[in-house]
């Protein structure tokens, strides 16, 4: 058992390219405005060689400085993209005692996964769920929240992640939508009050689309 103080929320997604960063971004700074102290982790970023940086986007919209814990070229799955790179990353369930620091001096830590749920993060083939089972044994607070899409699929998708929690004894906070149109469309609509009736989960809020192109969040 550590002495934390501060709790952690895991931020999945259904799939990659949900809205799991601005949605980050954004639950960083409500948190912030409410007066938490807030410290975000990515735990493994891929695609640096392109130029994507989940951390330094978040860092851009919040103006807090993201512990990026390892980062890979290509833009794949971390497992493979570390294969292909004939390196070694850590089992995921390392990065626990990193997170679980950061909770004694932060009141909320978000952490961002890749991609969508059952990603795996090493090479051996370790996911979020099993970074939430190694910071619960060390005694600190972990949660979910699901990034989903707004469009057609997403009620599979969102059922399907949803499922995989529960099999594993985790329970989501709630849903986010990660992108919601300006002008939804009949699919939109529906899916926005048929996500929290088929997963028993709530919906927290939908991010309006094209809000990550500000400056910064309040």
């Amino acid at each position: 058992m550590t002495g934390s103080t501060g709790r952690v929320v895991i931020v999945t997604g259904t799939n990659t390219g949900v809205g799991k960063t601005v949605a980050t971004a954004t639950l960083a700074a409500r948190a912030r405005t409410n007066g938490e102290k807030v410290a975000v982790v990515k735990p493994v970023q891929t695609g640096t060689a392109d130029g994507d940086c989940d951390a330094a986007e978040i860092h851009r919209l919040t103006g807090i400085e993201v512990h990026e814990l390892t980062s890979l070229e290509e833009p794949l799955a971390p497992d493979t993209a570390a294969r292909r790179a004939g390196v070694e990353i850590p089992p995921v369930a390392a990065y626990a005692p990193t997170i679980s620091t950061l909770t004694s001096e932060n009141d909320l830590v978000l952490v961002e996964g890749a991609g969508g749920l059952l990603v795996r993060l090493d090479t051996g083939g370790g996911t979020l769920l099993d970074l939430a089972d190694a910071l619960l044994a060390e005694g600190v607070p972990t949660s979910f929240v699901v990034v989903t899409a707004a469009g057609l699929g997403t009620l599979n998708h969102t059922e399907l992640t949803v499922g995989a929690l529960r099999a594993r004894g985790h329970e989501p906070d709630g849903l986010i939508i990660g992108s919601w149109p300006g002008d939804p469309g009949l699919a939109e609509r529906c899916n926005r009050i048929d996500l929290p009736r088929v997963t028993g989960v709530p919906l927290l809020f939908g991010i309006p689309e094209g809000i990550d192109n500000h400056s910064q969040l309040a």
